[in-house]
């Protein structure tokens, strides 16, 4: 009777356990759970940003043709300045983009190595003779500054922006126009966000600067002899001054990515 009993318990046990098993070979197998998705950041253009910038200026001056009297009459021309020099200095501002879109506003203070000293040509009227032209220096000022709001258009890491506003010098004011492209680099030095490149041209224009005030600007010695005379400009009229700026920009931008 025993021997029945225990026989009886593990043909039981061994039944259980086949079903067990099969049963557990039916479950559906459970699969790891999938690696978390990482993003890479949205870049925008909204943050403070400041840096360096460096290029070339010309400048154009248009102060006109004057016609003498007195004991030397003739006429004055000065000369339509060309010339162009080393600019070079530094800007701050701040963006904000919205969607596209990015409006800012930046200030700049510029150093500019313009030429001061400018000759004339003094064509006496009836009186032959020679004229020896002097230097005078103009009243364009070696340094400059704006202060200008900017809007444009990102692609991703790329803006492309109009500029203009207040423009000004030690003693006199204008206005500022311009444009630029700029693009941002997948670097973050210095404990920026982003660091920017950019290539910026910027028209300036001094409007009614009458500050030369007259002077002299050389001496004309008779033919027929005789003392010397000094050339003296008129003062007044106008002179107003331009000038074009081409430059590169570098910008460490801060705050949001």
């Amino acid at each position: 009777m025993r021997k029945c009993v225990i026989s009886l318990l593990a043909g039981v046990a061994s039944v259980t356990l086949a079903a067990a098993a099969a049963s557990a070979a039916d479950l559906p197998s459970q699969a790891p759970p999938p690696a978390p998705i990482i993003t890479a950041p949205i870049f925008t253009w909204t943050g403070f940003y400041a840096g360096v910038n460096a290029g070339w200026g010309w400048r154009d001056n248009d102060r006109q043709t004057a016609v003498l009297g007195g004991a030397v009459p003739g006429t004055l021309f000065f000369p339509d300045n060309g010339d162009g020099g080393f600019t070079g200095g530094g800007q701050i501002g701040y963006n904000y983009q919205i969607g596209s879109f990015v409006i800012g506003l930046e200030t700049d203070i510029q150093w500019a190595d313009t030429d001061q000293e400018e000759n004339v040509a003094f064509i006496p009227a009836g009186v032959p003779g020679t004229f020896v032209p002097g230097t005078f220096n103009n009243d364009l000022s070696d340094w400059f500054g704006t202060v200008r709001a900017r809007a444009g258009v990102a692609f991703d890491r790329v803006l492309i922006y109009a500029t203009g506003g207040l423009a000004y010098t030690d003693d006199n004011t204008g206005w500022v126009a311009g444009g630029g492209v700029e693009w941002a680099l997948p670097v973050n030095w210095f404990g920026s966000s982003a660091v920017t490149f950019g290539l910026e041209g910027l028209w300036l224009s001094f409007d009614d600067d009458d500050d030369f005030g007259g002077g002299v600007v050389g001496s004309f010695q008779p033919a027929a002899g005789g003392p010397a005379f000094d050339v003296v400009a008129p003062a007044g009229g106008s002179d107003d001054n331009d000038f074009f700026v081409a430059r590169a920009k570098l910008n460490f931008k801060f705050g949001t990515y």
